[in-house]
């Protein structure tokens, strides 16, 4: 695999690598400069759309962007050649951080109006109603405070208590950032399955062949199922793997269309 490495995959990979052990060891606060945040973040700079795909949260999650970088980004450089991998994974990466960005803006306003009607008009149901669709972010204590709360719902304590709960949350979900190039993989992925489709891939989970279309098919469907299912506890941001898909998809769609730009 490592002997087939093409020049510009080689680069991303080491950029990748170095910052991680940056990051990570020698300079920390790299991670938080660099992550993306929420727009109306006191945190938020607009380099980090590009910074951030930079960033992993961790070796694991490092390691499956970049396995993926190097599993399907040879072909495709030799294919498109360095210039169109690269404007490819930095578009989609890019892309995929402003799509999550305006996703995560609406999700955001949307809490903080929920959060406001309950303010001016406090109900244990609305209470409860937004503990679980925000339930990981809370402990199992809060559930005792939710029954408390239902049986004295004209408590001004727990009325205030429960207030002071929910700004907690918003401003936790405000300031919690995106790392990682999985937008940018995701872009590769749709590239490799839409120019060569029928390509035989084999798996590791399960140890079986599939074909490349195949692969990024289900790849897709999952993503859209978890960003219609919304989990709370999912801290995965699935709406920037869609981002990826649906930039890269469309960047590939063109190119194909100008079979000129191949050659």
């Amino acid at each position: 695999m490592f002997r087939n490495i093409t020049p510009v995959v080689q680069n991303l990979l080491l950029i990748n690598v170095v910052l991680f052990l940056v990051s990570g060891f020698i300079f920390p606060q790299l991670g938080d400069w660099f992550a993306l945040y929420y727009i109306n973040s006191p945190y938020f700079k607009p380099f980090q759309f590009l910074t951030y795909m930079f960033m992993h949260a961790g070796f694991w999650h490092l390691f499956s962007n970049m396995l993926g970088l190097v599993v399907f980004g040879p072909l495709l450089e030799q294919f498109l050649g360095p210039k169109k991998l690269l404007i490819l994974w930095m578009v989609c990466g890019v892309g995929s951080g402003v799509l999550y960005s305006a996703y995560s803006s609406y999700k955001m306003n949307s809490l903080q109006d929920k959060v406001a009607s309950f303010q001016m008009d406090p109900d244990p149901d609305k209470f409860n109603k937004l503990v679980l669709e925000n339930r990981g972010y809370f402990d199992r204590a809060i559930f005792d405070f939710v029954d408390d709360y239902s049986r004295n719902p004209n408590d001004q304590v727990k009325i205030n208590r429960a207030s002071q709960t929910l700004d907690a949350i918003v401003n936790i979900q405000g300031n919690v950032p995106m790392v990682g190039a999985s937008g940018a993989l995701f872009g590769i992925l749709i590239a490799f399955g839409m120019l060569f489709p029928n390509t035989q891939l084999f798996l590791l989970f399960p140890p079986m062949p599939v074909k490349a279309k195949y692969l990024v098919l289900f790849y897709g469907l999952y993503t859209v199922y978890n960003v219609l299912v919304n989990n709370p506890t999912d801290n995965v941001a699935h709406f920037a793997h869609l981002g990826g898909l649906i930039i890269g998809g469309i960047l590939v769609y063109f190119w194909k269309k100008d079979r000129k730009s191949f050659y």
